[in-house]
This record gives structure tokens, C-alpha cells and sequence, in this order.
């Protein structure tokens, strides 16, 4: 399966209790895969995604897929190259949230 990103937001979350360490964002990410994939859905699917830059590391902590309309979430995991192709995009725009 190969994800395509077509829209996404991003925000770092606040931590008013300082307990979680790093700087912690979440992302909507909405995409697109090919009719063929089981992941397929007419409504179309988001990902949200909680990640993490600890000591200049970021990392995926966690993520959910969703159909848009019922906003229930999927059964599904991403396969490696998916979850670093995610990571990546994250990295990418991480200064999007600092500007917001």
C-alpha cells in the first residue's frame, strides 16, 4: 500500500503539568490509497498521530486510522515504510506548529 498525503494540521500539544518529557505534536493527516487496497474507503481516511522530539529524536508514538463520516477507527497498522514515510512527513513539518 502506498499512502498519499493530501491535507493535514498539526499542533503541539501543551503540557501545563510538565510531566511527559520532549515536545509532543499531534497530526490529522488525510490520504488517499488505490481503489485495489482493503484500506480503500469512499468516504475517504485520516490518520492522527501523536509524535515526539525527545533530545532532537522524533519518533511516531502513536497513531490511529480513521473513515471520515463515522470517525471510527480502523483495524489497521501501517506497514514499516508507511510508518517511516508518516515519521518523516512529521519531521518535516514540526516548525508549522512552532508558527502557530
Amino acid at each position: 500500500m502506498m499512502l498519499k498525503i493530501t491535507e493535514y494540521t498539526i499542533e503541539k500539544l501543551n503540557d501545563p503539568f510538565g510531566i511527559l518529557s520532549g515536545e509532543r505534536y499531534e497530526l490529522f493527516l488525510d490520504f488517499e490509497v488505490p481503489e485495489e487496497d482493503e484500506l480503500f474507503s469512499e468516504n475517504g481516511l485520516y490518520i492522527r498521530v501523536l509524535f515526539v522530539v525527545e533530545e532532537q529524536i522524533g519518533k511516531l508514538i502513536k497513531y490511529d486510522i480513521f473513515e471520515k463520516g463515522n470517525e471510527a477507527a480502523l483495524e489497521f497498522d501501517l506497514e514499516e515504510d508507511e510508518e517511516a514515510m508518516i515519521a518523516d512527513f512529521c519531521l518535516k513539518h514540526l516548525d508549522e506548529a512552532m508558527n502557530n
